[in-house]
């Protein structure tokens, strides 16, 4: 039986997956995350995954947004069945341009991290229009967030660096998502038209389908 590991984005956690199903015949394990140390990279900290989830050869992954870019760490660590990257990159060089704005003015350095975890308020911009009941899920994971770990993670992802293309990688990416917009990306698996950031919430049964067909 498969293991798969799913990984979530920044501000979230296993929550996020609550609308996702899969086909019988795996094994579905949801990763909390880790508490950083300073000199974290998103290649340590992945390994750190590794270590604590024993991800081993021939398991499936699964993230989304920064867990997506976790994700590709991983498979550059361990040979892996599958690598799926849901609203996530897999190269920096498909990095949104706000990216380069945020390392040349670095002005998140200056919010404290328990500001950070109060800004729910900012989920519509970003993610766009949401059904009452995800917007106070999205909002509850964004509270119990760890501060120190948002601030760590939002300087880790700005300056990740990733050229390799890993194996057996699948991508799926909204049209609508204003995090990672879809024309940054390279050679995507599949495009889901009007999706979000959120679309594993707001276009879950698309999302299924096509993870049932990758998997089988």
């Amino acid at each position: 039986m498969h293991k798969v590991y799913l990984i979530s984005g920044l501000g979230a956690d296993r929550r996020l997956f609550t609308k996702i199903k899969f086909p019988a015949g795996y094994e579905i394990i949801s990763t909390d995350w880790l508490l950083p140390t300073p000199a974290d990279t998103l290649t340590t900290y992945a390994q750190r995954i590794i270590d604590q989830y024993d991800i081993g050869v021939n398991s499936i992954v699964i993230g989304v947004s920064l867990g997506g870019m976790i994700s590709v760490e991983i498979a550059k660590l361990v040979k892996l069945n599958k690598v799926i990257l849901i609203s996530s990159i897999k190269t920096d060089s498909e990095a949104p341009w706000y990216f380069k704005v945020f390392r040349n003015m670095p002005v998140y350095k200056a919010i404290p991290g328990k500001f950070m975890t109060r800004l729910g308020f900012l989920a519509r911009a970003m993610f766009g229009s949401m059904q009452p009941d995800d917007m106070a899920i999205f909002k509850s994971m964004l509270r119990n967030s760890s501060p120190v770990f948002i601030k760590w993670a939002m300087q880790a992802l700005l300056y990740w660096r990733n050229d390799v293309q890993v194996p057996n990688l699948y991508h799926i990416i909204g049209d609508n998502d204003l995090v990672f917009p879809y024309q940054n990306i390279k050679n995507p698996t599949t495009v889901i038209k009007g999706g979000t950031h959120i679309m594993v919430f707001d276009r879950a049964d698309e999302v299924n389908a096509l993870l049932a067909n990758i998997l089988k």
